[in-house]
């Protein structure tokens, strides 16, 4: 019977499991092995090798439906991934494939319903398994490309929200008709309450999962896209800086070229520069290629950073703006 309560890390393992044993898939999915003995939960994550405060996370979520109220900064994404990822292996490998067989082998050869009801347990795996198969081609490897602190524009975590549906109710019609509809004399019927009893467990499992996708992976991943985005922010300012005051891998900038950026700091259109230094606009035109080519930079922003880290103009110039 469940114990209603948040599970901690001093707690013994063996205690939420045996309280929970449908927490026992679970395990398998975090990769840790049986035979932990009275340690709690903190000494069995540490010496598996697993997040405890996500493993916690997520158990008391499926449990007790916990979620923090704040922004939860320490659930660690790469666990979850490889949570979700073992659970897919589980349930498509293993899970389906064993159902199935029980129910073959619970309907009678002879029954003239039994390759139907068969054919109606394939069309609803083969739905679920197209659901999985498409988060792990197209949501995880972008998960694991956000890991690597890369960040893609084609792919994040709302445009898979918006289209995560729910696997939950796919063998609600199969249900019905074991149930209600197949003629009682020829049921093998301990065998079929075994195999309902599977199918109304998976459906929960199904349903758990989608929820800890949902409610702890998606917020989980938005995270790390922001986390991602600033540090790349910072990463292409810095390289900015460096290349500005190194000049690595560029050519140098000549006293013209150097008027004109001035010049776009501070907003001057092609016209306006030529006015300005008594060029034609088609010369504007070529000094600025020529500046985007050398130092890499095209943009404003990029130009002004150069700019105030070369000291071609002051800071103090944006302050009087303000």
């Amino acid at each position: 019977m469940q114990r209603f309560k948040l599970y901690e890390a001093s707690d013994k393992m063996s205690d939420l499991i045996s309280d929970n044993y449908s927490m026992l898939q679970g395990l398998g999915a975090f990769g840790i092995r049986l035979g932990f003995g009275d340690k709690t939960v903190e000494e069995v994550c540490q010496e598996q090798q697993v997040d405890s405060y996500t493993f916690l996370a997520v158990v008391n979520f499926i449990i007790n439906g916990y979620i923090s109220k704040e922004t939860d900064e320490r659930i660690c994404v790469q666990t979850i991934l490889g949570y979700l990822r073992a659970s897919h292996k589980y349930f498509l490998d293993f899970q389906l494939p064993a159902i199935r067989e029980k129910l073959q082998d619970a309907l009678s050869p002879e029954h003239g319903l039994t390759a139907l009801i068969l054919h109606l347990f394939d069309e609803y795996a083969h739905d679920i398994q197209r659901h999985m198969r498409y988060e792990e081609k197209t949501l995880f490897p972008y998960v694991e490309a956000l890991l690597r602190g890369d960040l893609t524009t084609k792919y994040n975590a709302d445009i898979f929200s918006k289209h995560h549906g729910d696997t939950t109710g796919k063998f609600q019609e199969l249900k019905s008709i074991l149930i209600k509809y197949l003629p009682q004399d020829r049921l093998a019927n301990h065998k079929l309450t075994a195999t309902l009893y599977d199918i109304y467990n998976n459906e929960e499992w199904l349903s758990n999962h989608a929820e800890v996708e949902d409610h702890l992976f998606v917020p989980a991943i938005r995270l790390l896209e922001k986390k991602v985005e600033t540090d790349g922010i910072s990463t292409r300012i810095s390289d900015i800086i460096r290349r500005a005051k190194q000049g690595e891998g560029c050519e140098t900038v000549s006293e013209r070229e150097k008027e004109i950026i001035v010049c776009l700091v501070q907003g001057m259109s092609n016209k306006e520069i030529a006015e300005q230094l008594f060029i034609s606009v088609n010369t504007v035109i070529t000094h600025r290629r020529n500046i985007a080519r050398k130092l890499q930079i095209r943009s404003v922003a990029g130009l002004t950073i150069y700019a105030i880290a070369n000291n071609l103009i002051d800071q103090s110039f944006f302050a009087k703006d303000e």
